[in-house]
């Protein structure tokens, strides 16, 4: 159970470092979100602790997910996220607004994570919004990968725009 909490670790930690890794970089090819996935990883190791196997598959596949964005740029202050609530499988749901304050057409992948009334990570998932034209807005909803009970909050862990 040790490997699990530790690549649960490593998408939260992940999440800040692809945020600092990002927040100077520009849409010039300079990218080093590579870097800080390695850097996160290592740093992982050590802070994990309590978390859910879904939780860890979830922050694994969204780790993976924002590794692959190139010339990703920190988008955090472009997303506002709504009031959660329960969709009728049960799931948690949040819509999420990203305003393109770029000239040109960009794309968003914003990782969302619920957590617990204790700040425990109990799932993320990762929300694209397609092709959203220079100085306007769109909408989009994350949607949590299984049921989640009690109280919930959503955060915005990583955004990247591209």
């Amino acid at each position: 159970m040790t490997g699990s909490w530790a690549r649960t670790a490593a998408g939260g930690l992940l999440a800040g470092a692809v945020l600092m890794g990002t927040a100077g970089c520009s849409d010039d090819g300079d990218n080093p979100v590579s870097g800080a996935a390695s850097e996160a990883a290592s740093a992982a190791a050590s802070a994990a602790q309590g978390v859910s196997d879904a939780a860890s598959e979830a922050a694994d596949k969204a780790e993976k997910q924002l590794s692959e964005i190139k010339d990703g740029v920190d988008a955090r202050d472009e997303v506002k996220l709504g009031d959660a609530a329960t969709d009728a499988d049960g799931r948690t749901t949040v819509p999420l607004t990203v305003r393109n304050t770029d000239g040109s057409t960009r794309s968003f992948a914003v990782q969302v994570e619920f957590k617990d009334g204790d700040g425990k990570l109990l799932d993320t998932v990762v929300v694209t919004v397609s092709d959203v034209p220079g100085g306007q807005s769109k909408d989009g909803t994350a949607r949590s990968t299984h049921k989640l009970s009690g109280t919930v909050t959503p955060s915005v862990g990583t955004a990247l725009r591209y």
